[in-house]
């Protein structure tokens, strides 16, 4: 009897162990995710932390309205937008992996208030106020930034121009959504320490992080993403993406990280140069760039909007960003702030 019922036994347990990495990888949420101050594994040093507090305060004083659409697959999804005036471009923020858009905004919204840009803060499926329980790491978040972009139109009209703005998995996102067909209000990315594809920061942390061995940690986690979350670990990520991209893209990344290491920005920028910048931030871990260093940031993160958003028409304009982002022999990686039109708006 005991050799009829060992094997349910064990596929029991099996299915306990992947649902147990799918808890762990992809759902959501865990307790104290949603709290915009937990800097815990974010920020290290107590200059770091209140330098963060305070811009986490700063923008929490902000007025905003709360706004909701409806996904693509039913989900609701809901967002802060920031008005400055009537007629502005619009920069649309997407957060990172169970982060909080005011708390990986926090800077970044200081350049859009800078500039006089209106702002739209999304929070990504299974976060905040936003629907869903499973966190699929751009995959399908990449469609939901499509549906944004559609009630932006919608609601701004067919002349609006957009900057696409991410951070860590909202980085990966928005240079996913690149290999899109994107409306022509977009016209520039800006992605902070993006992965180069859901499966290869997945295996990172496991093999890297966790020190699990490599084939059966990717093995449970693509079982665990097809059974319980209902998708597939196979897309191609940023760096198939870029690849179709047409619009300029700006990739920023801390020198120093170690969550997200910066080879994986050089190998996105490496799969479509003639489109793609990249600067890099010595000292700065993961996503604190702007921390690090918020004079240069500012100054390239300006820069790259300026350039993007200028008329004359956008052909052009792209046509300029190629030829700036064209490697050359003295230097196809930034590491001072050289961009052409580089002036603070």
């Amino acid at each position: 009897m005991i050799w009829i019922i060992l094997p349910f036994v064990l596929l029991l347990l099996l299915y306990a162990a992947i649902g147990a990495v799918y808890f762990v990888a992809f759902y959501s949420p865990h307790k104290g995710q949603n709290d915009f101050y937990r800097l815990d594994g974010i920020a290290e040093s107590p200059e770091e932390k209140e330098k963060m507090r305070e811009m986490i305060r700063e923008l929490e004083e902000k007025p905003f309205e709360p706004v909701e659409i409806l996904s693509h697959d039913g989900i609701m999804l809901r967002g802060r937008y920031y008005h400055a005036r009537d007629g502005a471009p619009l920069d649309i923020g997407f957060h990172g992996y169970r982060g909080t858009p005011v708390r990986d905004f926090s800077g970044g919204a200081r350049l859009s208030f800078l500039w006089g840009h209106n702002l739209l803060l999304t929070e990504e499926r299974a976060h905040g106020g936003s629907g869903g329980h499973t966190i699929t790491m751009g995959i399908r978040e990449k469609y939901d930034l499509l549906d944004w972009l559609e009630y932006a139109e919608g609601r701004f009209g067919p002349d609006v121009k957009i900057l696409l703005y991410g951070v860590s998995m909202g980085a990966a996102t928005v240079l996913a959504a690149a290999g899109e067909k994107l409306p022509p209000t977009v016209r520039g990315i800006i992605a902070d320490s993006p992965y180069s594809s859901p499966l290869a920061i997945l295996k990172k942390v496991a093999t890297k992080d966790r020190r699990l061995p490599e084939k059966p940690a990717e093995w449970a986690l693509r079982l665990a993403a097809r059974l319980f979350g209902g998708f597939s670990l196979t897309d191609e990520g940023a760096i198939g993406a870029v690849k179709r991209a047409r619009v300029p893209i700006l990739l920023i990344h801390g020198e120093a990280d170690s969550f997200v290491p910066p080879e994986m920005s050089r190998a996105i920028r490496d799969a479509g140069p003639e489109r793609i910048l990249l600067y890099t931030f010595p000292g700065a871990r993961h996503g604190l760039s702007y921390i690090t260093d918020p004079g240069r940031y500012r100054k390239l993160v300006s820069g790259f909007a300026e350039m993007t958003l200028r008329d004359p028409a956008p052909k052009e304009e792209r046509e300029e960003c190629s030829r700036a982002a064209r490697p050359s022999p003295e230097k196809s990686e930034g590491s001072g702030s050289d961009l052409p039109g580089e002036t603070t708006r």
